[in-house]
């Protein structure tokens, strides 16, 4: 059991992740308010309300934590840069990696949200490796870029451990929509192979103190290369877009 610490959890993503782990992990879960979220979801878990945009309100929140998931951000991609990313993309990730390796602080490891934005400037019928050059569609994607660099930056040069995950068109269960196309299918990432994914990056050992991994499912047609992510953490997507949207129409 370890103890986790979650930024962004009332999110989306942030609660599907907070009800895989919740049962066997200390989870403290950080976001703006939660005045909107199951009371269910939150029980047995450490809450607390913060704008994680302020520096001082990261002093003593990692105390005792193991590992960061963070998750917290603005994720769309029409974002402006002074409206919300300058303070949620920009300064959140820097008081995190910050803060993280101070003196005293002993966190193992941080997994961070990254985003195909971060890549979807390529043409489409290019699969993109995480070796490629980034190539931002949107200011979003471009902050993502900056938190990469920013977690190569720390990891390299304090050996703090942390991992980048590009997620891709993450969809709940029965939400994936037949009429997205080829190009929305090759992107899309599920949450049973999202969960499979965090679980991975919680165990696996690193060669080197900085990865970043393409998150999708197993997609006939990847827009990303998950090669990395296989080799590296053991990572076995089962899920197919196609071949869910395959079953979709059969049953329609």
């Amino acid at each position: 059991m370890a103890r986790i610490l979650i930024t962004g959890a009332t999110g989306t993503i942030g609660q599907v992740i907070t009800k895989h782990l919740k049962n066997n992990h200390e989870l403290t879960l950080v976001d703006i308010h939660f005045s909107d979220i199951d009371p269910e979801l939150l029980a047995g878990t450490v809450i607390k309300d913060l704008d994680l945009s302020i520096e001082k309100n990261w002093v003593g929140l990692l105390d005792g934590i193991e590992y960061v998931l963070h998750l917290a951000g603005d994720p769309s991609p029409d974002a402006e840069f002074y409206d919300t990313l300058l303070d949620l993309n920009y300064k959140i990730p820097y008081n995190l990696f910050h803060q993280a390796t101070q003196e005293g602080v002993n966190v193992k490891r941080i997994i961070f949200a990254s985003s195909i934005h971060a890549v979807d400037a390529y043409p489409q019928n290019v699969q993109v490796h995480t070796n490629q050059p980034v190539r931002p569609a949107d200011l979003y994607g471009v902050s993502k870029a900056y938190a990469e660099a920013l977690a190569s930056y720390y990891a390299y040069t304090t050996n703090q451990e942390i991992i980048g995950i590009r997620i891709g068109d993450f969809k709940k269960e029965g939400e994936l929509d037949p009429s997205s196309g080829p190009e929305g299918m090759a992107t899309f990432l599920s949450a049973r192979d999202f969960c499979h994914l965090i679980d991975c990056t919680l165990s696996a050992e690193l060669q080197e103190p900085f990865l970043l991994v393409n998150g999708i499912s197993n997609n006939t047609f990847p827009r990303l290369d998950i090669d990395q992510a296989r080799v590296a953490l053991g990572y076995q997507p089962q899920d197919d877009a196609f071949q869910l949207n395959k079953i979709w129409d059969q049953q329609n």
